[in-house]
């Protein structure tokens, strides 16, 4: 496998596109959820970017969580293993809770994520993510917020990494 920096990139969605859809997915979100405070829990690492443009385009109170969550490591397959690197610092019973994610691709990961939550007795569950890959689906999961459904190719950028590379790229582009 080539090293990060010997890796070639080619542009998958431009930034102009992720950022139209963005703003589109904040209208949609606001529509729905008319009251009340919205919890928002962005996965970590690579969630972040994309729950940063993301809260800005909803117009009304957001509250901001990050858990922490890990099943690839440092290669570009999922381990299939699925462990808590970060707990959320709040009580969730009785919120709205939109789960914050960069990629659904096997939905092993979501899976895990969605029953825990779902122990701590909040009033609903929703995920919102920038990318779908239906295509390595294992779990049977879908995104109520969807960006992008993409082919079955490794992406980076615009928050998703290659071992901790290119999640500072503007826009998602497939690792040749």
């Amino acid at each position: 496998m080539p090293e990060p920096s010997e890796s070639k990139l080619r542009v998958l969605i431009p930034r102009d596109k992720i950022h139209a859809r963005i703003q589109e997915m904040g209208e949609q979100i606001h529509k729905d959820y008319p009251e009340g405070p919205i919890y928002m829990i962005g996965i970590l690492k690579g969630s972040w970017i994309f729950l940063a443009d993301l809260v800005r385009a909803i117009p009304r109170h957001v509250r901001v969580e990050f858990i922490g969550i890990s099943s690839y490591g440092r290669g570009k397959t999922s381990s299939g293993e699925v462990r808590l690197t970060k707990d959320i610092d709040v009580s969730l019973e009785g919120m709205d809770i939109i789960v914050v994610e960069d990629i659904v691709d096997t939905g092993v990961t979501l899976t895990y994520l969605i029953h825990l939550l779902e122990q701590r007795k909040p009033r609903s569950i929703k995920v919102a993510t920038l990318l779908d890959k239906p295509s390595r689906r294992l779990r049977p999961i879908q995104a109520t917020y969807c960006g992008f459904t993409v082919p079955d190719e490794f992406v980076v950028g615009y928050g998703l990494d290659f071992a901790e590379d290119y999640r500072n790229l503007p826009e998602i582009c497939v690792v040749e």
